[in-house]
Protein backbone atom coordinates (compact mmCIF):
# COMPACT_ATOMS: atom_id res chain seq x y z
CA UNK A 1 0.00 0.00 0.00
CA UNK A 2 2.57 2.55 0.84
CA UNK A 3 4.65 2.22 -2.34
CA UNK A 4 1.19 3.71 -3.91
CA UNK A 5 1.22 6.95 -1.22
CA UNK A 6 4.32 8.71 -3.87
CA UNK A 7 3.11 8.01 -6.81
CA UNK A 8 -0.24 9.34 -5.96
CA UNK A 9 1.42 12.00 -4.65
CA UNK A 10 2.56 12.55 -8.00
CA UNK A 11 -0.41 12.31 -9.81
CA UNK A 12 -2.63 14.38 -7.75
CA UNK A 13 -0.61 17.77 -7.79
CA UNK A 14 -0.17 17.11 -11.68
CA UNK A 15 -3.90 16.82 -12.51
CA UNK A 16 -4.21 19.74 -9.83
CA UNK A 17 -1.35 21.67 -11.90
CA UNK A 18 -3.14 20.83 -15.27
CA UNK A 19 -6.62 21.48 -14.37
CA UNK A 20 -5.80 24.83 -12.67
CA UNK A 21 -3.06 25.43 -15.89
CA UNK A 22 0.03 26.00 -14.07
CA UNK A 23 3.30 24.96 -14.98
CA UNK A 24 3.64 21.83 -13.08
CA UNK A 25 8.02 21.30 -14.46
CA UNK A 26 8.73 25.27 -13.70
CA UNK A 27 7.57 24.94 -10.68
CA UNK A 28 9.26 21.83 -9.19
CA UNK A 29 12.23 23.29 -10.90
CA UNK A 30 11.65 26.76 -8.86
CA UNK A 31 10.91 24.63 -5.43
CA UNK A 32 14.05 22.75 -6.30
CA UNK A 33 16.50 26.01 -6.58
CA UNK A 34 15.32 27.60 -3.44
CA UNK A 35 15.53 24.00 -1.10
CA UNK A 36 19.14 24.14 -2.66
CA UNK A 37 19.23 27.80 -1.64
CA UNK A 38 17.83 26.78 2.22
CA UNK A 39 20.70 24.02 2.40
CA UNK A 40 23.67 26.56 1.85
CA UNK A 41 21.64 28.95 4.38
CA UNK A 42 21.49 25.94 6.69
CA UNK A 43 24.34 23.90 6.55
CA UNK A 44 26.78 25.94 8.60
CA UNK A 45 24.57 25.72 11.37
CA UNK A 46 24.15 21.99 10.83
CA UNK A 47 27.76 21.36 11.10
CA UNK A 48 28.72 23.08 13.97
CA UNK A 49 25.71 21.49 16.03
CA UNK A 50 27.17 17.98 14.73
CA UNK A 51 30.72 18.87 15.25
CA UNK A 52 29.95 20.19 18.74
CA UNK A 53 27.83 16.79 19.76
CA UNK A 54 30.40 14.63 18.54
CA UNK A 55 32.93 16.11 20.01
CA UNK A 56 30.77 16.02 23.16
CA UNK A 57 30.29 12.39 22.90
CA UNK A 58 34.38 11.76 21.78
CA UNK A 59 36.14 13.37 24.23
CA UNK A 60 33.97 11.32 27.05
CA UNK A 61 32.09 14.86 28.19
CA UNK A 62 28.94 13.55 27.88
CA UNK A 63 29.56 10.65 30.80
CA UNK A 64 31.61 12.72 32.78
CA UNK A 65 28.45 15.20 32.81
CA UNK A 66 26.16 12.32 32.92
CA UNK A 67 27.44 10.49 36.02
CA UNK A 68 27.42 14.28 37.79
CA UNK A 69 23.77 14.88 37.11
CA UNK A 70 22.75 11.50 37.50
CA UNK A 71 21.75 11.75 41.85
CA UNK A 72 19.85 14.75 40.17
CA UNK A 73 17.59 12.47 37.51
CA UNK A 74 17.45 10.31 40.22
CA UNK A 75 15.59 12.64 42.70
CA UNK A 76 13.17 13.87 39.98
CA UNK A 77 12.06 10.25 39.65
CA UNK A 78 14.14 9.33 36.08
CA UNK A 79 16.67 6.60 36.50
CA UNK A 80 20.21 7.56 36.50
CA UNK A 81 21.59 5.36 34.07
CA UNK A 82 18.99 7.71 31.23
CA UNK A 83 21.22 10.67 32.13
CA UNK A 84 23.15 10.70 28.89
CA UNK A 85 20.30 10.36 27.03
CA UNK A 86 18.36 12.99 28.71
CA UNK A 87 21.70 15.29 27.96
CA UNK A 88 22.30 14.15 24.46
CA UNK A 89 18.36 14.25 23.18
CA UNK A 90 18.55 17.95 22.83
CA UNK A 91 21.55 18.13 20.97
CA UNK A 92 21.16 15.34 18.20
CA UNK A 93 18.59 12.53 17.36
CA UNK A 94 21.15 9.69 15.90
CA UNK A 95 23.56 10.51 18.95
CA UNK A 96 20.55 9.62 20.91
CA UNK A 97 19.52 6.86 19.28
CA UNK A 98 22.61 4.86 19.35
CA UNK A 99 22.62 5.47 23.31
CA UNK A 100 18.57 4.42 23.27
CA UNK A 101 19.60 1.21 21.54
CA UNK A 102 22.47 0.74 24.15
CA UNK A 103 20.07 0.77 27.07
CA UNK A 104 17.82 -1.50 25.33
CA UNK A 105 20.55 -3.89 24.63
CA UNK A 106 21.84 -3.26 28.46
CA UNK A 107 18.60 -3.34 30.30
CA UNK A 108 16.02 -4.40 27.65
CA UNK A 109 13.25 -3.03 26.23
CA UNK A 110 10.47 -4.04 28.56
CA UNK A 111 12.28 -3.10 31.95
CA UNK A 112 11.20 -0.13 33.48
CA UNK A 113 14.68 1.93 32.29
CA UNK A 114 14.05 0.75 29.06
CA UNK A 115 10.12 1.86 28.85
CA UNK A 116 11.24 5.75 30.29
CA UNK A 117 14.65 5.57 27.48
CA UNK A 118 11.75 5.49 25.01
CA UNK A 119 9.93 7.99 26.64
CA UNK A 120 12.29 10.07 26.42
CA UNK A 121 13.69 9.06 23.12
CA UNK A 122 9.64 9.47 21.99
CA UNK A 123 8.67 12.58 23.97
CA UNK A 124 11.35 15.08 23.45
CA UNK A 125 12.84 16.76 20.42
CA UNK A 126 16.43 17.92 19.65
CA UNK A 127 15.78 21.79 20.27
CA UNK A 128 19.57 22.70 19.52
CA UNK A 129 19.26 21.30 16.31
CA UNK A 130 15.88 22.66 15.24
CA UNK A 131 16.86 26.11 16.89
CA UNK A 132 19.99 26.19 14.73
CA UNK A 133 17.98 25.62 11.71
CA UNK A 134 15.60 28.30 12.58
CA UNK A 135 18.13 30.67 13.36
CA UNK A 136 19.44 30.44 9.99
CA UNK A 137 16.37 31.24 8.41
CA UNK A 138 14.62 33.77 11.38
CA UNK A 139 15.66 37.35 11.38
CA UNK A 140 15.45 36.91 14.75
CA UNK A 141 19.09 35.81 16.06
CA UNK A 142 18.35 35.50 20.15
CA UNK A 143 17.07 32.49 21.94
CA UNK A 144 17.08 34.33 25.31
CA UNK A 145 13.22 32.68 26.29
CA UNK A 146 12.54 30.20 23.89
CA UNK A 147 16.19 27.83 24.54
CA UNK A 148 15.03 28.12 28.46
CA UNK A 149 11.46 27.43 28.26
CA UNK A 150 12.38 24.30 25.17
CA UNK A 151 14.69 22.46 27.98
CA UNK A 152 12.60 22.86 31.22
CA UNK A 153 9.87 21.75 29.22
CA UNK A 154 11.57 18.96 27.99
CA UNK A 155 12.54 17.67 31.36
CA UNK A 156 9.19 18.73 32.81
CA UNK A 157 7.91 16.05 29.95
CA UNK A 158 9.96 13.55 30.78
CA UNK A 159 9.71 13.32 34.46
CA UNK A 160 6.20 13.43 33.92
CA UNK A 161 6.23 10.34 31.29
CA UNK A 162 8.10 8.24 33.15
CA UNK A 163 6.03 9.17 36.64
CA UNK A 164 3.33 8.19 34.46
CA UNK A 165 5.00 4.83 33.52
CA UNK A 166 5.14 3.72 37.52
CA UNK A 167 1.68 3.39 37.16
CA UNK A 168 1.46 1.35 33.77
Amino acid sequence: MTAYIVPAIFLVVLVASLIKKKDAYGSFIEGSRSAIDLMIGVFPYLMTIMMCVELFRRTGISNLVASLVAPVFELLGLPGQLAELMLLRPLSGAGSLAILDNIYATYGADTFVGRCASVIYGSSETVFYVSAIYLSQSKTKKLRYALPVALISTLIGCVVGCALLRFL
